[in-house]
């Protein structure tokens, strides 16, 4: 047994500090990348958030909704079969993947835990079959094991255990990393080697989405700040006192093994309207955190961003 002494941090820990800046208004920041993958023939190009590949965010609508902000989204797996070329980025698992059906030029690899050496080697056989097509797979949550995924064959590495707002596994579990920290320590790995990382969880408002970038993402996953959409393509539910709202649950929600538990919950969300309201707030906020900063881009946000932690306790008062 070994006790890591050093104090690990989740993004309410901490506030960017603001700095001197010549940014003269947020509409002069630039929030599009253009990355060159580690193996991919192709490149990363786009707003760098994606739509998790959750029930009721990773659907065909939220793709197409998503794409008029040049984001992109990772269908569920029932999404994924169902999914039109050009439309979102299909799920791959373990027990689906085909070496012989056509997949785009992305494909996210997803389980919930990335460590095992059943995962890595289907990380590798995809690879060998997907030469040039960008692969995310995840998850996981230290340098240990983005190393791993990225020796495999992973251009992008999606990193997070237990951040969501649906996720049990640290509770059910006590399995886990705080996730600003699991950011910075995986992206520094991710970077050494040429690749990069999603951030995946963790995040409730647009500031959260912009501590990500400014730990050093190099693009950020949404499921929780998503969900309750029009988009999410699921029947309403009705609360006497609260008006309409949709479900949503984490992954890992339904169990029908007697060998393992459920490690998500299931919420009741507010009906939101349209996505596009909620995107354009994400990316408002954004672009304000860069020019506080005084960052034109992301890339210089996260050069420029400095953290400072807070006192978690005072600033609740103050919600």
């Amino acid at each position: 047994m070994k006790i890591i002494e050093d104090t690990k941090l989740d993004y309410d820990d901490v506030l960017i500090v603001p700095r001197y800046s010549e940014i003269k208004s947020r509409k002069d920041v630039s929030l599009a990348v253009d990355y060159k993958l580690k193996y991919a023939l192709w490149r990363y190009t786009g707003t760098p958030i994606l739509a998790a590949n959750m029930e009721g965010v990773g659907t065909v609508s939220m793709a197409l909704a998503l794409n008029k902000f040049n984001m992109d989204t990772v269908l569920t797996k029932k999404a994924s079969i169902e999914m039109r070329p050009g439309i979102g980025i299909p799920t791959i698992s373990m027990q689906t993947f085909n070496p012989n059906k056509e997949y785009g030029d992305i494909v996210c690899l997803d389980v919930a835990n990335g460590y095992t050496s059943d995962f890595i080697s289907f990380v590798k056989e995809v690879r060998s079959y997907l030469a040039n097509t960008i692969i995310i797979a995840g998850n996981v949550a230290t340098p240990e094991g983005v190393m791993h995924l990225v020796e495999a064959g992973a251009d992008v590495v999606k990193v997070g255990i237990g951040p969501g707002s649906v996720c049990t596994t640290r509770l059910k579990t006590g399995v886990g990393y705080p996730q600003l920290s699991a950011v910075m320590e995986c992206a520094r790995q991710a970077h050494v080697m040429g690749a990069h990382i999603v951030a995946d969880g963790g995040c409730k408002t647009p500031g959260d989405v912009a501590k990500a970038f400014a730990a050093g993402a190099d693009l950020v996953m949404l499921g929780g700040m998503l969900a309750g959409h029009y988009e999410s393509e699921q029947e309403m539910v009705y609360e006497s006192a609260s008006g309409s709202g949709i479900e949503f649950h984490g992954s890992a929600y339904n169990n029908n093994e007697d060998y393992k538990t459920a490690e998500g919950k299931s919420v009741y969300v507010p009906y939101r309207g349209p996505v596009e309201n909620t995107i354009k707030d994400i990316l408002g906020g954004l672009r304000s955190a860069c020019s506080y900063v005084g960052a034109s881009n992301l890339l210089e946000l996260r050069e420029k961003a400095q953290f400072v932690k807070v006192n978690r306790t005072h600033n609740k008062v103050f919600e």
